[in-house]
């Protein structure tokens, strides 16, 4: 019998069963297909040799007026300015103390210092900044009680403690979970409520939940947050995920918490000393800024900041979900409505909060839990308009969406949609297989990415089985196509000013993705495991029995660096549809010289598996060809 061809179809079909998917792919993992064909991703390495502390969930490019490459980093108990390679914290103050308002009790043979300061407020994880303290208890000099701390214990509203560290460390040393690096100084002897009288606690705004949590009761869990007769808790919000939005004002940089204040980072006053960010509503002039915001965005084409569900003119303070203000143009900090300014406010109908808003070139489009409007730019005297676009529609978390030019694309629940001047519903192939395993609890984690090098939306999101981001899922708008795998991630940016896409890891660095043809989170660099299946295949007319002789792969090896790349060719058959596999035989498929690799296996169906686990190894598949002859049962 002559040479089979098989020319399989792109992109991965988990909608229909195995069987009917013939000629298909069915299962992938770190793999895309490009002008049809499937090849690995590529590899990834760090960023920086710098990390930061907690997860981030928000990160933003810009250039300052000097040419100067910058990059803002929201995680869950920082935020960080990017440059050079450095993060520097410019987390905002959240209160300080008047002189002498704080004591120090240090114990003999302990690191642990008590902290006595009337209603404190603080918790388990903060960060505190001490200065004007003298020596106590011996060791413990001024240098060791003169710098940031991390709230260790919370012994009651009026005190808690810290591990004294060596004078001058970083505070990068400190983990998530407060335990220091072994820099720790103990204390030669005792002090009690001493530390000098000029002690001055500056505590900056407390840390956030890197999940979402839960208690038990009626309506509890993300209601409507997924579909209808799945899996959901039964239990009630109890805690926020800490997340940020951020957006550039020039060179300088507006942000705010989710639920939280706004607040405004001068980068020309804080050229070379990185000073911490301030509350919008504290800059000169400032007049009724909100206090509360669940997100904001800077209207690129008229210069307006606007704040999504905050808090009214008239009831600050208190969080209007479905209220959208904006200040008056040009004037990042004036809020309040007049005759003479732009600055005003909207309020949506169709809903109870709103979720996200995302800006596109010509609009923004603002989702609410229920419903999505248009809202754009008309001018004085009205300044902003909205319009009702589509009612029923659902987006999973804030940063579910993603822009690309005037496309809208966003995971909802059960579904993927895309906006590109009316709503449409994404045909995607591996809908079930996704929404079926994803932890709904957690679905404010995922994250919306674009990688447009390779025209693809990427989908970060957390599976069934895991509180944080592990897997992801890909749609290839150029193509049509859907692919997915496994990679921890917690945000993402497409390339700007850095060459090259980065995304956060649960590790507290930033890779560059599309950067060689390796897992760089590990030194030195570790193979990634890459591999795609095929659906089963009729062997013939899937009447006899057929024998594998032989297989040209097809495969080519591209910019690898090993010196002698390979992959697995995996040949799996089976005698009856739906049954199981019963035999399978794996060849290594290395030369590029050898065009093809020899099999023995008997069957009515095969399906067809290419694998890589080598380092230094990138591969993409043609169209491969199969020996098949008639055959008994022997």
């Amino acid at each position: 019998m002559p040479l089979t061809k098989f020319q399989f179809r792109p992109g991965i079909n988990r909608e229909i069963t195995s069987y009917a998917n013939e000629g298909g792919w069915h299962d992938c993992d770190k793999v895309r297909f490009v002008k049809g064909f499937p090849e690995k991703i590529g590899g990834w390495t760090r960023y920086s040799r710098y990390s930061f502390l907690g997860n981030a969930r928000a990160l933003n490019q810009w250039t300052d007026l000097s040419g100067s490459a910058l990059m803002g980093v929201g995680t869950n108990i920082k935020f960080y300015i990017e440059e050079g390679g450095q993060y520097n914290d410019i987390t905002p103050v959240s209160s300080t103390t008047a002189a002498g308002d704080v004591t120090f009790s240090a114990t003999s043979g302990s690191s642990t210092v008590t902290v006595d300061d009337s209603s404190h407020g603080a918790s388990v994880g903060d960060f505190v900044i001490f200065s004007g303290a003298a020596d106590l208890g011996g060791n413990i000099t001024a240098g060791v009680l003169n710098q940031e701390y991390v709230v260790a214990t919370v012994i009651d509203n009026n005190s808690y403690t810290i591990q004294t560290r060596t004078a001058g460390t970083s505070i990068q040393s400190i983990t998530v979970d407060g335990v220091l690096a072994p820099t720790l100084v103990t204390a030669n002897a005792s002090d009690t409520g001493n530390g000098g009288a000029s002690v001055v606690g500056t505590y900056l705004l407390p840390t956030g939940p890197d999940a979402a949590t839960f208690g038990t009761g009626w309506g509890a869990g993300p209601w409507s947050r997924s579909t209808w007769g799945s899996a959901s808790s039964t239990t009630v919000l109890s805690g926020n995920l800490r997340l940020w939005s951020q957006d550039n004002y020039g060179e300088d940089l507006i942000f705010n918490v989710r639920n939280g204040n706004i607040y405004y980072w001068d980068r020309s006053a804080s050229s070379g000393t990185y000073q911490r960010a301030v509350a919008l509503s504290s800059l000169s002039g400032a007049t009724s800024v909100p206090t509360l915001a669940k997100r904001i965005v800077t209207s690129d084409t008229d210069r307006h900041v606007i704040a999504f569900g905050c808090d009214s003119v008239d009831d600050p303070g208190t969080l209007d979900p479905m209220l959208i203000r904006f200040s008056s143009q040009e004037k990042a900090a004036d809020w309040l409505p007049t005759t003479t300014n732009t600055a005003g406010d909207l309020r949506l109908s169709s809903g109870s909060e709103i979720i996200t808003a995302i800006e596109t070139r010509q609009q923004i489009l603002v989702f609410t839990d229920v419903s999505l409007y248009a809202m754009q730019y008309l001018g004085p005297p009205f300044t902003f308009g909205v319009n009702m676009i589509s009612e029923n529609i659902s987006v999973q978390g804030p940063n579910a969406g993603v822009a690309v030019d005037d496309m809208v694309f966003w995971m909802g629940n059960g579904d993927f949609f895309m906006y590109n001047g009316s709503v449409q519903k994404l045909n995607c192939m591996v809908r079930k297989y996704i929404f079926d395993d994803l932890n709904y609890d957690q679905g404010d984690k995922i994250y919306a990415a674009t990688n447009t090098a390779y025209s693809e939306i990427w989908w970060l999101y957390p599976s069934s089985n895991s509180q944080s981001n592990n897997k992801y899922v890909v749609y290839n708008y150029a193509e049509d196509v859907w692919y997915f795998g496994s990679m921890a991630r917690t945000s993402w940016t497409d390339r700007g000013h850095i060459a090259f896409p980065l995304a956060s890891g649960l590790d507290g660095y930033l890779y560059q993705h599309e950067s060689g043809l390796d897992d760089g989170s590990a030194n030195p660099p570790v193979a990634i495991d890459s591999f795609i299946q095929s659906s089963p295949l009729d062997i013939g007319d899937g009447e006899q029995f057929t024998l594998i002789r032989r297989v040209f792969p097809d495969v080519t090896f591209g910019n690898s660096t090993n010196s002698n790349p390979s992959v697995d060719i995996t040949m799996s058959v089976r005698n009856i549809s739906n049954g199981s596999y019963v035999k399978s035989s794996t060849a290594s498929y290395y030369d590029l010289a050898r065009d093809q690799v020899d099999f023995r296996l008997r069957g009515r169906q095969m399906s067809f598996k290419l694998a890589s686990d080598e380092v230094g190894t990138t591969w993409r598949l043609g169209m491969p060809r199969i020996d098949i002859r008639p055959d008994g049962r022997r």
